[in-house]
Protein backbone atom coordinates (compact mmCIF):
# COMPACT_ATOMS: atom_id res chain seq x y z
CA UNK A 1 0.00 0.00 0.00
CA UNK A 2 0.98 3.71 -0.45
CA UNK A 3 0.66 6.28 2.39
CA UNK A 4 -3.00 6.15 3.00
CA UNK A 5 -3.92 5.31 6.64
CA UNK A 6 -1.68 7.51 8.63
CA UNK A 7 -2.65 8.54 12.54
CA UNK A 8 -2.02 11.05 14.65
CA UNK A 9 1.68 11.34 15.78
CA UNK A 10 3.37 9.55 13.37
CA UNK A 11 5.60 10.60 11.32
CA UNK A 12 6.95 9.55 7.60
CA UNK A 13 10.78 9.62 6.65
CA UNK A 14 11.79 10.38 2.71
CA UNK A 15 15.28 9.73 1.98
CA UNK A 16 16.88 11.45 -0.98
CA UNK A 17 18.77 8.14 -1.75
CA UNK A 18 20.95 8.94 -4.15
CA UNK A 19 22.53 12.28 -2.27
CA UNK A 20 22.90 9.74 0.85
CA UNK A 21 24.59 7.59 -0.72
CA UNK A 22 27.03 9.68 -2.56
CA UNK A 23 27.79 11.31 0.70
CA UNK A 24 28.47 8.25 1.84
CA UNK A 25 30.60 7.01 -0.76
CA UNK A 26 32.79 10.33 0.11
CA UNK A 27 32.65 9.94 3.36
CA UNK A 28 33.87 6.53 4.27
CA UNK A 29 37.29 5.48 3.03
CA UNK A 30 37.42 3.33 -0.19
CA UNK A 31 39.38 0.81 2.03
CA UNK A 32 36.26 -0.75 3.48
CA UNK A 33 36.05 -3.57 1.40
CA UNK A 34 33.99 -6.56 0.99
CA UNK A 35 35.95 -9.90 1.60
CA UNK A 36 36.74 -9.99 -2.20
CA UNK A 37 38.32 -6.43 -1.94
CA UNK A 38 35.30 -4.57 -3.58
CA UNK A 39 34.56 -1.32 -2.00
CA UNK A 40 31.88 -1.48 0.11
CA UNK A 41 32.17 2.36 1.62
CA UNK A 42 28.69 3.62 0.07
CA UNK A 43 27.25 0.27 1.73
CA UNK A 44 28.32 0.70 4.54
CA UNK A 45 27.88 4.22 5.12
CA UNK A 46 24.20 4.87 4.03
CA UNK A 47 23.23 1.93 6.18
CA UNK A 48 24.93 3.03 8.86
CA UNK A 49 23.40 6.64 7.94
CA UNK A 50 19.58 5.06 7.73
CA UNK A 51 20.47 3.30 11.33
CA UNK A 52 21.37 6.83 12.99
CA UNK A 53 18.54 8.60 10.93
CA UNK A 54 15.79 6.16 12.65
CA UNK A 55 17.53 6.18 15.91
CA UNK A 56 17.79 9.80 16.23
CA UNK A 57 14.30 10.87 14.76
CA UNK A 58 11.98 7.79 15.28
CA UNK A 59 9.92 7.84 12.11
CA UNK A 60 6.73 5.59 12.05
CA UNK A 61 7.05 5.33 8.19
CA UNK A 62 10.30 5.14 6.08
CA UNK A 63 11.17 5.38 2.01
CA UNK A 64 14.16 5.20 0.14
CA UNK A 65 13.35 7.76 -2.95
CA UNK A 66 14.92 6.86 -6.18
CA UNK A 67 15.77 8.34 -9.26
CA UNK A 68 14.58 6.26 -11.82
CA UNK A 69 15.43 9.05 -14.55
CA UNK A 70 18.11 11.48 -13.25
CA UNK A 71 17.44 13.95 -15.94
CA UNK A 72 14.08 13.40 -17.36
CA UNK A 73 13.60 14.14 -20.80
CA UNK A 74 10.51 16.68 -20.49
CA UNK A 75 13.09 18.73 -18.14
CA UNK A 76 15.89 18.76 -20.91
CA UNK A 77 13.42 19.45 -23.63
CA UNK A 78 12.44 22.50 -21.98
CA UNK A 79 16.02 23.99 -20.67
CA UNK A 80 18.59 21.49 -23.04
CA UNK A 81 20.86 22.82 -20.42
CA UNK A 82 19.57 20.54 -17.55
CA UNK A 83 21.98 19.05 -16.18
CA UNK A 84 24.04 18.68 -19.12
CA UNK A 85 27.29 19.03 -18.09
CA UNK A 86 26.73 15.44 -15.61
CA UNK A 87 26.60 13.38 -18.74
CA UNK A 88 29.19 10.93 -19.92
CA UNK A 89 29.56 10.32 -23.45
CA UNK A 90 28.55 7.03 -23.51
CA UNK A 91 24.58 5.96 -23.37
CA UNK A 92 23.29 2.95 -22.25
CA UNK A 93 21.56 0.49 -24.76
CA UNK A 94 18.67 2.55 -24.25
CA UNK A 95 19.94 5.59 -26.01
CA UNK A 96 19.57 7.46 -22.43
CA UNK A 97 21.61 9.70 -21.01
CA UNK A 98 24.63 7.95 -18.29
CA UNK A 99 25.17 10.13 -15.32
CA UNK A 100 29.00 10.25 -14.56
CA UNK A 101 29.15 8.31 -11.59
CA UNK A 102 32.48 6.67 -9.99
CA UNK A 103 33.27 3.72 -11.40
CA UNK A 104 33.74 1.89 -7.77
CA UNK A 105 30.10 3.64 -6.68
CA UNK A 106 27.87 1.83 -9.17
CA UNK A 107 28.10 -1.64 -8.21
CA UNK A 108 27.13 -0.70 -4.88
CA UNK A 109 24.06 1.19 -5.99
CA UNK A 110 22.46 -2.30 -6.17
CA UNK A 111 23.54 -3.51 -3.07
CA UNK A 112 22.73 -0.92 -1.60
CA UNK A 113 19.03 -1.71 -3.29
CA UNK A 114 19.62 -5.01 -2.26
CA UNK A 115 19.89 -4.47 1.66
CA UNK A 116 17.18 -2.44 1.24
CA UNK A 117 14.51 -4.88 -0.22
CA UNK A 118 15.86 -7.37 2.71
CA UNK A 119 14.90 -5.27 5.33
CA UNK A 120 11.70 -4.53 3.96
CA UNK A 121 12.38 -0.53 3.21
CA UNK A 122 10.45 0.44 0.06
CA UNK A 123 12.70 1.64 -2.63
CA UNK A 124 10.29 3.60 -5.12
CA UNK A 125 11.00 5.61 -8.31
CA UNK A 126 8.97 5.70 -11.51
CA UNK A 127 9.15 6.28 -15.02
CA UNK A 128 10.18 9.98 -16.35
CA UNK A 129 10.94 11.23 -12.38
CA UNK A 130 14.22 12.55 -10.56
CA UNK A 131 13.68 11.24 -6.66
CA UNK A 132 12.93 14.79 -6.18
CA UNK A 133 9.86 14.06 -7.86
CA UNK A 134 8.69 11.31 -5.43
CA UNK A 135 9.73 13.12 -2.89
CA UNK A 136 7.20 15.96 -3.96
CA UNK A 137 4.49 13.57 -4.53
CA UNK A 138 5.21 11.45 -1.50
CA UNK A 139 5.16 14.19 0.26
CA UNK A 140 2.11 16.08 -0.91
CA UNK A 141 0.25 13.03 -0.33
CA UNK A 142 1.01 12.41 3.15
CA UNK A 143 -0.52 16.23 4.26
CA UNK A 144 -3.57 14.70 2.36
CA UNK A 145 -3.65 11.70 4.16
CA UNK A 146 -3.25 13.58 7.37
CA UNK A 147 0.32 12.00 8.90
CA UNK A 148 1.74 13.81 11.73
CA UNK A 149 4.56 15.04 10.07
CA UNK A 150 6.91 14.63 6.80
CA UNK A 151 10.89 14.32 7.25
CA UNK A 152 13.07 14.85 4.22
CA UNK A 153 16.42 13.78 4.00
CA UNK A 154 18.65 15.45 1.71
CA UNK A 155 21.76 17.21 0.39
CA UNK A 156 19.85 19.20 -2.44
CA UNK A 157 18.27 22.49 -1.78
CA UNK A 158 16.19 21.83 -4.21
CA UNK A 159 14.16 20.40 -1.80
CA UNK A 160 13.49 22.89 0.45
CA UNK A 161 10.41 24.11 -1.71
CA UNK A 162 8.67 21.29 -0.14
CA UNK A 163 8.85 23.04 3.26
CA UNK A 164 5.54 23.94 4.86
CA UNK A 165 5.40 24.73 8.70
CA UNK A 166 1.34 24.22 8.86
CA UNK A 167 1.30 20.83 7.65
CA UNK A 168 4.85 20.15 9.17
CA UNK A 169 6.72 19.35 6.34
CA UNK A 170 10.58 19.92 7.04
CA UNK A 171 13.98 19.37 5.47
CA UNK A 172 16.68 17.43 7.09
CA UNK A 173 19.88 18.94 5.75
CA UNK A 174 23.06 16.95 5.24
CA UNK A 175 25.60 19.53 4.50
CA UNK A 176 27.49 18.57 7.27
CA UNK A 177 26.40 14.89 7.65
CA UNK A 178 23.77 13.10 8.80
CA UNK A 179 24.58 13.64 12.71
CA UNK A 180 24.76 17.43 12.11
CA UNK A 181 21.79 17.92 10.44
CA UNK A 182 20.26 21.19 9.72
CA UNK A 183 16.27 21.53 10.19
CA UNK A 184 14.83 23.50 7.84
CA UNK A 185 11.90 24.88 8.25
CA UNK A 186 9.91 28.42 7.17
CA UNK A 187 11.76 30.47 9.57
CA UNK A 188 15.33 29.43 8.86
CA UNK A 189 14.28 30.17 5.05
CA UNK A 190 13.03 33.59 6.14
CA UNK A 191 16.28 33.88 7.97
CA UNK A 192 18.93 33.00 5.28
CA UNK A 193 17.21 33.37 1.84
CA UNK A 194 14.80 36.05 2.65
CA UNK A 195 11.90 34.08 1.68
CA UNK A 196 8.47 33.18 2.84
CA UNK A 197 8.07 29.00 2.87
CA UNK A 198 8.59 26.83 0.44
CA UNK A 199 6.95 28.35 -2.59
CA UNK A 200 8.81 31.37 -2.30
CA UNK A 201 11.97 29.64 -1.86
CA UNK A 202 10.83 27.72 -5.27
CA UNK A 203 10.37 30.98 -7.18
CA UNK A 204 13.71 32.78 -5.95
CA UNK A 205 15.93 29.39 -7.25
CA UNK A 206 13.62 29.49 -10.63
CA UNK A 207 14.74 33.57 -10.89
CA UNK A 208 18.59 32.86 -9.37
CA UNK A 209 19.15 29.63 -11.05
CA UNK A 210 21.74 26.93 -10.07
CA UNK A 211 24.61 25.96 -11.77
CA UNK A 212 25.05 22.85 -10.47
CA UNK A 213 21.91 21.96 -12.51
CA UNK A 214 22.73 23.26 -15.32
CA UNK A 215 19.71 26.41 -14.50
CA UNK A 216 20.80 29.68 -15.78
CA UNK A 217 18.06 31.77 -14.16
CA UNK A 218 17.50 35.46 -15.14
CA UNK A 219 21.00 36.91 -16.22
CA UNK A 220 22.15 40.11 -13.70
CA UNK A 221 19.25 38.64 -11.09
CA UNK A 222 21.08 36.69 -7.81
CA UNK A 223 19.54 35.52 -4.67
CA UNK A 224 19.29 38.85 -3.23
CA UNK A 225 17.59 40.78 -6.21
CA UNK A 226 15.11 37.85 -6.32
CA UNK A 227 14.08 38.14 -2.57
CA UNK A 228 13.76 41.59 -2.83
CA UNK A 229 11.73 41.03 -5.64
CA UNK A 230 9.44 38.33 -3.91
CA UNK A 231 9.16 40.35 -0.89
CA UNK A 232 7.68 43.39 -3.05
CA UNK A 233 5.32 40.74 -5.15
CA UNK A 234 5.23 37.59 -3.12
CA UNK A 235 5.62 35.40 -6.25
CA UNK A 236 6.96 34.73 -9.51
CA UNK A 237 3.87 35.37 -11.38
CA UNK A 238 3.59 38.92 -9.40
CA UNK A 239 7.14 39.91 -10.09
CA UNK A 240 6.52 39.49 -13.71
CA UNK A 241 3.02 41.10 -13.85
CA UNK A 242 4.55 44.21 -12.26
CA UNK A 243 7.38 44.44 -14.44
CA UNK A 244 4.97 44.02 -17.74
CA UNK A 245 2.96 46.82 -15.99
CA UNK A 246 5.95 49.41 -15.61
CA UNK A 247 5.64 48.69 -11.34
CA UNK A 248 8.12 51.56 -10.46
CA UNK A 249 9.56 48.99 -7.21
CA UNK A 250 10.81 47.16 -10.23
CA UNK A 251 13.85 49.41 -11.35
CA UNK A 252 14.42 49.99 -15.34
CA UNK A 253 17.48 47.98 -15.24
CA UNK A 254 15.79 45.04 -13.69
CA UNK A 255 12.97 45.44 -15.70
CA UNK A 256 14.45 44.78 -18.30
CA UNK A 257 16.82 41.51 -17.18
CA UNK A 258 13.08 39.92 -16.61
CA UNK A 259 12.12 40.77 -20.24
CA UNK A 260 14.71 39.50 -21.70
CA UNK A 261 14.84 36.26 -19.68
CA UNK A 262 10.81 35.94 -20.59
CA UNK A 263 11.60 33.05 -22.28
CA UNK A 264 13.77 30.65 -19.68
CA UNK A 265 10.62 32.45 -16.99
CA UNK A 266 7.99 30.78 -19.22
CA UNK A 267 9.49 26.95 -19.04
CA UNK A 268 12.07 27.41 -15.72
CA UNK A 269 8.80 27.16 -13.39
CA UNK A 270 8.17 23.73 -14.44
CA UNK A 271 11.52 22.21 -14.29
CA UNK A 272 12.01 23.85 -11.06
CA UNK A 273 9.21 22.56 -9.33
CA UNK A 274 9.19 18.99 -8.19
CA UNK A 275 6.19 16.87 -9.11
CA UNK A 276 3.37 15.96 -6.39
CA UNK A 277 1.52 13.79 -9.12
CA UNK A 278 3.93 10.80 -10.14
CA UNK A 279 2.80 7.80 -11.19
CA UNK A 280 3.97 5.67 -8.20
CA UNK A 281 4.06 1.78 -7.86
CA UNK A 282 2.25 0.42 -4.86
CA UNK A 283 4.09 -0.01 -1.80
CA UNK A 284 4.26 -0.54 1.84
CA UNK A 285 5.93 2.68 3.91
CA UNK A 286 5.70 1.32 7.40
CA UNK A 287 8.71 1.19 9.16
CA UNK A 288 9.71 -2.59 9.56
CA UNK A 289 10.77 -4.13 12.78
CA UNK A 290 12.52 -6.77 11.45
CA UNK A 291 13.83 -7.62 8.59
CA UNK A 292 11.41 -8.75 5.59
CA UNK A 293 13.58 -11.36 4.42
CA UNK A 294 16.35 -12.82 7.00
CA UNK A 295 18.03 -15.02 4.44
CA UNK A 296 18.83 -12.65 2.13
CA UNK A 297 20.00 -10.23 4.71
CA UNK A 298 22.36 -13.13 5.69
CA UNK A 299 23.54 -13.78 2.22
CA UNK A 300 24.10 -10.02 2.04
CA UNK A 301 26.11 -10.16 4.81
CA UNK A 302 28.51 -13.11 4.22
CA UNK A 303 29.14 -12.14 0.49
CA UNK A 304 29.95 -8.20 1.31
CA UNK A 305 30.89 -8.36 4.41
CA UNK A 306 28.29 -6.12 6.09
CA UNK A 307 27.48 -7.35 9.20
CA UNK A 308 27.99 -4.25 11.75
CA UNK A 309 26.14 -1.63 9.39
CA UNK A 310 23.28 -4.46 8.87
CA UNK A 311 23.67 -4.81 12.82
CA UNK A 312 23.25 -1.58 13.41
CA UNK A 313 20.07 -1.13 11.56
CA UNK A 314 18.52 -4.35 12.78
CA UNK A 315 19.09 -3.38 16.16
CA UNK A 316 18.13 0.44 15.44
CA UNK A 317 14.58 -1.24 14.02
CA UNK A 318 14.03 -2.72 16.65
CA UNK A 319 15.00 -0.57 19.66
CA UNK A 320 12.01 1.79 17.82
CA UNK A 321 9.22 -1.20 17.42
CA UNK A 322 9.55 -1.63 21.15
CA UNK A 323 8.80 -4.76 23.00
CA UNK A 324 6.81 -7.14 21.33
CA UNK A 325 3.07 -7.44 23.26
Amino acid sequence: MSASAFRDGERLMLLDSASLYFRAYYGVPDTVTAPDGTPMNAVRGFTDMIAHLVTRWRPTHLVACWDDDWRPQWRVDAIPSYKAHRVVEEVDGTGADVEEVPDTLSPQVAVIADVLAAFGVPVVGASGCEADDVIGTLATRAVADGVGAVDVVTGDRDLFQLVDDAHQVRVLYTARGVRELTEVDEALLLEKYGVHGGDGYADMAVLRGDASDGLPGVAGIGEKTAARLLHDFRSLDGIRSGAADGDRRIAPGVRAKLQAGADYLDVAPAVVRVLRDADLPEHDETLPAEPADSDALDALVTRWGIGSSVGRLRDALAELAGPAD
